[in-house]
């Protein structure tokens, strides 16, 4: 009907805290409650339910003419299988999540929510078609045989943080920290999570968990920062602050392009305690790894405070090739922490995903 609005299209920010006013009878508070309770994860523009508001409100007449709803991966399943009806779309549980329809059993369409963002009745909304969620290992179909693609096997697929987790192969218990320009921190957790605050968003896995995560908006470019301001390079930088055993009061809080986690968008970054004794760039180096590490403990300690366990800790991402990093961060996160190998785990878990889908698929037609 129209180009698809991304997950990154910011203008249904607005769309978003209008849902959650809507739920809690114009108290925010009460309405993040619910949306947590509800589906895991309280409204941000990243949701489809908010860019389903938007169309509603912005562009009635497309929103009028909807049959169906899919995210872009279930559309491109859907194109492979030369499928002709609407009926035949797929997913899984992963993406699903992050519709903000699905309840917290991932499993499970909240028609409701769906028809309160398109502003229709639930009977109007009962009559869109949206694709089935398959469980993680699922055969969803075949390639188109029209094409000769007859024999490809097709998987459910998943999103890109679930992707990446399956890549490396968490398991319950431990936790991926990608230290890239923002910072991400997913969890693989047995149970669904729901946080009112908003800071831990309750996704699901791609292999029948639940994957809580979290975002900052500072990570690796707070190095980058305080490199310029010491005039240091990566290398002497990392020396600097392993030289001194401690940042000697100095703290630095790294809110460079304000923060999420916390939620503080207007916040800026500060360097404070300083003395004549930590005015230095070894002091400096060290304060700043220290400030980064300690924003991560807070995403951590914020699914930790749900219930998540979080006893190993997966460190990837350009922040990660920080020798500082690297040798402070068990102490400051509390876990242990392992470094694996780089690589595009995204793609290995989409790879670990077919081989899984195939191997059931063979079985099957056995």
């Amino acid at each position: 009907m129209r180009l698809a609005l991304l997950w990154n299209d910011t203008r249904s920010a607005e769309a978003a805290h209008n849902l959650i006013n809507e739920a809690g009878n114009g108290d925010t508070e009460t309405g993040a409650a619910w949306w947590a309770e509800a589906t895991g994860s309280v409204p941000v523009a990243s949701l489809t339910v908010t860019k389903l508001r938007w169309l509603a409100d912005h562009e009635p007449d497309n929103a009028a003419r909807i049959a169906a709803i899919c995210l872009p991966h279930d559309w491109l399943t859907w194109k492979i299988s030369g499928a002709r009806s609407l009926t035949d779309l797929a997913t899984d549980r992963s993406d699903a999540s992050g519709t903000g329809y699905v309840a917290r059993d991932g499993e499970t369409y909240r028609r409701d929510i769906l028809a309160q963002a398109l502003r229709i009745s639930t009977e109007d909304a009962e009559r869109i078609i949206l694709p089935t969620i398959c469980e993680p290992w699922d055969e969803v179909g075949r390639g188109d045989s029209a094409r000769g693609w007859g024999d490809i096997v097709l998987g459910p697929g998943c999103g890109d943080n679930a992707g990446a987790a399956l890549g490396v192969g968490l398991t319950p218990g431990d936790a991926l920290l990608s230290l890239g320009t923002s910072g991400v921190v997913s969890a693989v957790s047995s149970t669904s999570v729901s946080d009112p605050t908003g800071l831990v968003t309750g996704f699901s896995d791609a292999t029948g968990n639940w994957l809580p995560l979290a975002c900052t908006l500072n990570a690796s470019r707070i190095i980058d920062a305080m490199m310029s301001l010491t005039g240091l390079n990566y290398e002497e930088f990392d020396e600097a602050a392993l030289s001194v055993p401690d940042a000697a009061g100095l703290v630095l809080v790294p809110y460079f392009e304000g923060e999420r986690t916390p939620n503080m968008p207007d916040a800026t970054a500060e360097l404070t305690g300083m003395t004549l004794a930590n005015c230095d760039r070894k002091h400096v180096a060290r304060a700043t790894i220290e400030g980064l590490l300690g924003l991560m403990r807070f995403a951590l300690d914020a699914m930790r405070a749900l219930g998540v366990p979080v006893n190993r800790v997966l460190l990837v991402g350009g922040g990660a090739k920080s020798v500082a990093v690297q040798q402070l961060a068990s102490e400051a996160l509390d876990a242990h922490v392992d470094i694996p190998d780089p690589g595009e785990y995204v793609a290995l878990g989409a790879a670990r995903q077919a081989a899984r889908v195939v191997e059931r698929a063979s079985r099957a037609h056995v």
